[in-house]
């Protein structure tokens, strides 16, 4: 954030007019939205239930884009190869740690096993590394707290059954937040994972029967972020879309299609937020719009010694010649 403040000052932003304040969001964030006039926060959705309602109490606007459980459906019609690619940087991007990462895969039964053997080849080949470079493909997750959270997941999901495909366990040896690219198949209610948001390098692959089927399974969830869709037919991914609760979905894309498309709102349905960012309405939310209006030629009361009755007809023949002549 610091360095992007640089670069826009550098481009002629008047330098101090982008702000920043540093310190955990327990310390400074009640202080500063009780100086704000409009909050936009990023972040997590229990966070983003108390930023509601402190903007609340003040009765001023807020936007709120929170966590998510994303899900990628790859169709039976899919390109598979070309999907199981894509779908790494879709999951692990980041290791992992942005709102838009897949977190949940359902694949069709008749591609399933093609694409759970291609997609497991690439994650295997994934690079870890902390170097600021293009060596490795993956990097650091970002303190303990995300480790930690990370850790539980995986690990009670192997306690109640779930096998790991690829990775599974920290990397202590290349750093002290590593945490491998890691696939679970066998997830099921009751485990963490299954429901929670893990913000880390961790999917679920699940095996369907039919696109009613995936869709009704990627919308068993509170969260509504990103999901996306995986089909040669773009008609047919397009239906498909449209039935998935969430802000932004993507055929054949992760989630760079929809978040490249500035003038296109982005947001969160259900725990995942309120508001949108990007497109108009990204801007517009910032705006508090104000109404002047002029009253000209009649008035809107009945003229000294005018009844009620003549008033009336004689406002509605008014605006009908009015609308007759912006007709013509």
């Amino acid at each position: 954030a610091l360095w992007a403040i640089d670069a826009a000052e550098r481009a002629g932003l008047p330098r101090g007019l982008w702000q920043a304040v540093l310190g955990r969001g327990s310390v400074i964030g009640g202080e500063m939205i009780a100086r704000a006039d409009f909050v936009d926060y990023t972040g997590s959705s229990a966070t983003g239930r108390t930023i509601a309602q402190q903007a609340g109490e003040r009765l001023i606007g807020y936007s709120l884009e929170l966590g998510g459980k994303n899900p990628l459906l790859v169709l039976a019609d899919a390109d598979i190869s070309r999907a199981a690619k894509i779908a790494i940087r879709a999951c692990f991007a980041s290791a992992g740690q942005l709102c838009e990462s897949m977190e949940r895969i359902y694949v069709h039964d008749k591609v399933y096993d093609q694409f759970v053997g291609e997609f497991i080849e690439h994650v295997r080949a994934i690079e870890l590394g902390g170097a600021l470079d293009y060596a490795s493909d993956m990097g650091s997750l970002t303190f303990q707290r995300q480790l930690d959270t990370v850790s539980a997941h995986v690990d009670d999901a192997v306690a109640k059954g779930a096998k790991v495909l690829a990775g599974g366990k920290a990397r202590p040896d290349l750093g002290p937040y590593f945490y491998e690219p890691t696939v679970l198949t066998g997830v099921r209610p009751g485990m963490t994972v299954y429901r929670e948001e893990t913000f880390g390098p961790v999917v679920s692959i699940y095996r369907v029967g039919s696109d009613d089927e995936a869709v009704e399974q990627a919308n068993d969830t509170a969260y509504g972020l990103n999901a996306s869709v995986w089909t040669k037919d773009v008609d047919r991914g397009r239906q498909v879309a449209a039935r998935i609760n969430a802000g932004s979905v993507n055929v054949n894309e992760g989630f760079i299609a929809a978040w490249g498309s500035a003038d296109a709102p982005s947001g969160g349905l259900g725990i995942s937020g309120t508001g949108r960012r990007h497109g108009p309405e990204g801007l517009l939310k910032y705006i508090d719009t104000q109404t002047i209006a002029v009253q000209r030629m009649l008035p809107i009361a009945p003229l000294p010694g005018m009844s009620e009755e003549l008033w009336a007809k004689t406002m509605t023949l008014y605006f009908g010649v009015m609308k007759a002549l912006r007709q013509k």
